[in-house]
């Protein structure tokens, strides 16, 4: 028996738009976000308890919340209260309004389109789990390229038991393969229902598509919605930002936004890697959707499985956050930082192109974010991987029997150089063992 609240919520959604009902797994169709319990009660209490509020399950002391001086010694630049209460499920109201602006602001594709306000949630990871919780039922088809963060099998394969469709990232050409999305796509036809996972820049290639193969992204997800497909399309824009040379210098979300009352647009990004604070773990989701009853749905039922699961984020990292986003000195910083990012990913670039290595390794496509991938031609990755570790104290990622993943990111410009030439040495001593 669903709950009367779910019920409400699912009348909203079939109203709004049907597609995006049958989109729902069974737990997005059950869960919903408590109007009458602990929380909307301390909601209410807050605006009228004047005298004494003995609701919310914080200690206070003298008007504030209590706390202990050794932590706040350390972080005396911040008021108790935007430290230490639970933050709102949503988040903080005034971080989510901040990063909607960022957004519209950075993707002018998206100034008139219609937007949830983003939802905090815990990184990256925590905002695709809660895609997979809402929308993937066992047997589902989750479709992502070759090459690929390996999370995506915990999330979406392990977790929620979806039937894992890959496709070759790049064609012959080097270039992103839509053609292969489209096929992945269309196979589909029988179950009616797809899940696409665009990550840009790609985890592990450092490779973002250009202007002529995003469109061909956006039309292969249009032809696949005219097919009768129920297409669930998550942007993860971990990278976003990063763009180092010509490619697409927005986020796929805006162009697939509106695009078919069968495509449900969904964006998960955060401040972890775009405002270099990894361990904050502040994140956001974000839905698309003409339904203001669509919009209003999968935000309460979004808040649900945050409530049901971590309950709120962390309310020191949003203050954080907010602080940053409000700071004069934002965007100088952020430049500056960019600006090193972009020359260790050329001076990664003009070391490959100089002939030295080619008859050891060929290199993907990488233009924008923190890594790159070298596609090795005589040895194997994960002995290679293993040797110069041991021998030269060199680590890299080894994917599969040939590509070895290098993060420019945490190497400076300076010792490139020594690193590829010591990759470089690592495979003359297999091949002449």
């Amino acid at each position: 028996m669903l709950n009367s609240l779910a019920e409400q919520l699912n009348e909203g959604v079939k109203s709004g738009n049907p597609h995006v009902y049958d989109m729902l797994s069974t737990l997005g169709k059950e869960i919903y976000f408590p109007k009458e319990g602990i929380l909307s009660q301390s909601a209410e209490a807050s605006g009228h308890a004047k005298k004494y509020n003995a609701t919310i399950g914080i200690a206070t002391e003298g008007g504030i919340p209590m706390h202990l001086d050794v932590i706040q010694s350390k972080l005396s630049a911040f008021q108790p209260k935007d430290l230490y209460p639970y933050a709102p499920p949503a988040g903080k109201p005034e971080l989510r309004t901040a990063w909607l602006a960022k957004m519209r602001e950075e993707n002018p594709s998206l100034r008139e389109k219609s937007l949830s306000s983003p939802i905090v949630t815990n990184a990256l990871t925590h905002g695709l789990s809660i895609v997979a919780d809402l929308f993937v039922n066992e047997g589902d088809a989750v479709i992502y390229p070759d090459k690929n963060w390996e999370n995506y099998e915990l999330t979406f394969g392990i977790r929620r038991h979806a039937e894992i469709v890959n496709y070759p990232l790049f064609t012959e050409e080097m270039t992103f393969n839509s053609q292969g999305l489209r096929e992945a796509l269309l196979a589909q036809k029988d179950k009616g229902k797809a899940i696409v996972i665009l990550n840009f820049p790609n985890n592990p290639t450092g490779y973002t598509p250009g202007l002529k193969e995003g469109n061909e992204i956006v039309a292969a997800v249009k032809e696949a919605a005219e097919a009768g497909i129920n297409v669930v399309v998550v942007t993860d824009d971990a990278y976003f930002g990063l763009f180092f040379e010509d490619s697409l210098k927005e986020s796929l979300f805006g162009k697939l936004a509106d695009l078919h009352p069968r495509v449900l647009a969904v964006k998960v990004d955060g401040a972890t890697k775009e405002e270099f604070v990894w361990g904050f773990r502040v994140g956001f989701i974000t839905y698309a959707s003409d339904s203001k009853e669509v919009i209003h749905a999968l935000e309460q039922k979004t808040l649900g499985i945050i409530r049901a699961t971590i309950s709120s984020g962390a309310h020191p990292s949003q203050t954080f956050v907010l602080e940053a986003l409000k700071s004069p000195e934002f965007h100088a910083q952020k430049e500056e930082k960019f600006q090193i990012m972009k020359g260790r990913a050329n001076k990664v670039k003009t070391l490959l192109d100089s002939g030295k290595y080619t008859d050891v390794w060929e290199y993907y496509p990488f233009n924008s974010g923190y890594f790159m991938c070298l596609k090795l031609k005589d040895v194997n990755a994960e002995e290679l991987r293993t040797h110069i570790l041991h021998q030269y104290g060199v680590g890299t990622i080894a994917l599969g029997d040939h590509d070895l993943r290098v993060a420019f990111s945490c190497i400076e410009e300076e010792y490139l150089e020594e690193l590829f030439d010591l990759v470089y040495q690592g495979i003359q001593d297999l091949k002449n063992k």
